[in-house]
């Protein structure tokens, strides 16, 4: 056998008949770039040699895989008769890696149809397909085809089964996947504690965190990120701070997704001056990054702050993206920054080519309603190129609320329950509108209407942190051990706001029912506990940071501002659409959410 060592790819060309066909595959596996490797292809071709060995076929098959001719890969791979499982787990992992899910999914499909039994390496990427299109069904079928062929209990099928139905939504049966596989590794308790971070499950992602140390396994980035974000969620501002020191004494801070993820924690817990702390010290900004800050100083109610950063951002050479100019745009909006707000608008596609999307034309939508050019802002949306959304004519309908203006409110909610009729924050809105008309009758029809379809109004909560532990209340909560304390002493905190001139907005109980039992009502809505319950148990001056899952009331928000003057302290308060600073007895917001 004579040796094959190449001075130069055309060197070797004449010498291909006469090469080993082992030589010849391993040429094939070593072509440097695509010019090299079609070449080679070619000559097979001239030559005839792919018909006598279809082994050269496969081989070049996998080179193109490897250097990502995705394409190319796939028509030679037609032409093999009976591809090795290897040759087809490879182009179905390749169809995955470069986001034709699809496509993976359909050869999935052929290879069963082909008789060959799927694998253990087969799975993992035909369930990230599923996964990354959220399709519950085919990955359901994909969970009993790996369990009748015996590949449900490897660790690395789990992961992927974990993922998948984590991604698709459904966080319960990621679980009892999990429960099931007992050599659990660093992939799959990541996977776990990943899709409960994106779905929701705050509180479970930090305990799942900690049960992976106590089985001795090193955090990795992802699960580092996903704590990360369920602080954030939570308004967790120690065991923030907890995990922002473990990023440090791992090495982890030198990264810049986990820097932005301690960046973006820090500023949904409140507390601003960390996060541009530790994006002034970080190396490296990428877009994501300084997309974040601009992102918090929006939500923050400091517009001007945003677009400074912006600016900084345009001269570091940064390209701003969609996400970019959502939050600018965003942070002109909570700032009621109307002009500087079109301006971006504009400069959008004009001198950066960002082309506006659903989500900024409600930005736009949301400033010109908050300073009250609602007609302008519904002229804006019947004459945009794209299809408006439910959430885009609910940023007007929000701004309805706010200005009072029934007439368009009845026809914007006429087209938003048409568009997303289960949702119950638009049939709230919608029933404050006409609460602070008195038309109590209408209340109740919009009630009705919610019952007739089945859709439940969310119930509000309240997060607080007290020693690294989360608390949780609800509206009239009395599970709390010190309940009693905290509504006496709540209690003692309306007398004195009462002396100060308080007087309830009973408008914000949208029930017909008598002012006092209204009043009643108010007193035990959840962020009232929560705040009585973080100035009981912290001494005098400590800031009061509250989490709050849906918008805070008018009646609680004017409380709060009488709480903050009375105690003397900063109270901080987080609904789901901004932040409110009360100080002294004013909102940072300027009392328009």
């Amino acid at each position: 056998m004579t040796p094959f060592f190449p001075i130069s790819f055309h060197e070797t060309l004449p010498l291909l008949p006469q090469t080993p066909i082992t030589d010849l595959i391993s040429l094939i596996k070593s072509c440097p770039s695509h010019t090299l490797l079609k070449q080679a292809h070619a000559r097979l071709l001239t030559l005839g040699l792919h018909h006598r060995f279809p082994s050269l076929l496969s081989a070049a098959t996998i080179s193109y895989i490897s250097l990502g001719l995705l394409d190319s890969a796939l028509l030679l791979f037609s032409f093999i008769p009976h591809p090795s499982s290897f040759l087809r787990n490879s182009v179905i992992r390749a169809c995955a890696d470069q986001c034709r899910f699809h496509l993976s999914l359909r050869l999935y499909s052929h290879l069963l149809a082909s008789g060959s039994p799927p694998d253990k390496f087969t799975f993992p990427f035909a369930l990230k397909s599923c996964a990354v299109l959220s399709d519950l069904n085919h990955g359901r079928q994909l969970h009993q085809h790996a369990v009748c062929f015996g590949c449900a209990s490897d660790r690395f099928v789990g992961a992927a089964l974990v993922d998948m139905y984590a991604k698709c939504g459904d966080v319960e049966i990621a679980r009892l996947v999990f429960d099931k596989i007992y050599d659990r590794d660093l992939v799959l308790w990541t996977s776990m504690i990943s899709g409960y971070a994106h779905n929701g499950n705050s509180v479970e992602t930090l305990e799942f965190f900690r049960a992976m140390q106590d089985a001795n396994l090193r955090p990795n980035r992802v699960s580092l990120l996903s704590v990360l974000l369920a602080c954030g969620r939570l308004g967790a501002l120690r065991r923030g701070g907890c995990f922002h020191g473990f990023a440090i004494r791992t090495g982890f801070d030198l990264d810049i997704l986990v820097v932005t993820a301690v960046i973006d924690m820090y500023a949904k817990c409140g507390n601003l001056v960390m996060a541009k702390m530790m994006f002034d010290a970080a190396v490296g900004k990428d877009v994501v990054c300084w997309s974040a800050m601009i992102a918090s100083y929006g939500y923050h109610g400091l517009g001007r702050d945003a677009i400074l950063i912006f600016d900084q951002m345009v001269e570091a050479g940064v390209k701003p993206n969609h996400a970019t100019f959502t939050s600018l745009l965003s942070a002109c909006s909570h700032s009621k920054l109307l002009d500087e707000g079109k301006r971006f608008f504009d400069l959008m596609k004009e001198k950066y080519g960002v082309e506006p999307k659903l989500n900024h034309y409600a930005c736009i939508v949301d400033i010109l309603g908050r300073t009250g050019k609602l007609h302008e802002a519904e002229k804006l949306i019947e004459g945009m190129p794209l299809e408006p959304d439910s959430s885009l004519w609910g940023s007007l309908l929000g701004a309805c609320r706010i200005y009072g203006d029934l007439d368009l409110g009845e026809r914007i909610a006429d087209r938003i329950f048409e568009l997303n009729p289960n949702n119950s924050g638009y049939y709230v809105l919608l029933s404050n509108i006409y609460a602070a008309k008195s038309r109590w009758s209408d209340v109740e029809r919009i009630r009705k209407l919610m019952v007739g379809r089945r859709v439940s109004k969310v119930q509000g909560f309240s997060l607080i942190e007290f020693n690294g532990q989360v608390y949780k209340f609800g509206v009239g909560d009395m599970s709390h051990p010190q309940s009693e304390e905290i509504y006496h002493y709540l209690g003692e905190l309306m007398a004195k706001m009462k002396e100060m001139g308080y007087v309830p907005l009973i408008d914000c109980a949208l029930h017909d029912v008598e002012d006092e039992t209204k009043e009643a009502a108010l007193f035990y809505h959840s962020e009232r506990l929560a705040i009585a319950f973080g100035l009981i148990s912290t001494t005098p001056g400590t800031p009061i940071r509250v989490t709050k899952n849906i918008r805070i009331c008018g009646d609680c928000h004017n409380v709060i501002k009488f709480i903050s003057k009375i105690v003397n302290r900063m109270i901080v308060v987080r609904d789901m659409n901004r932040f409110h600073h009360f100080e002294d007895g004013l909102c940072s917001c300027g009392d328009y959410w």
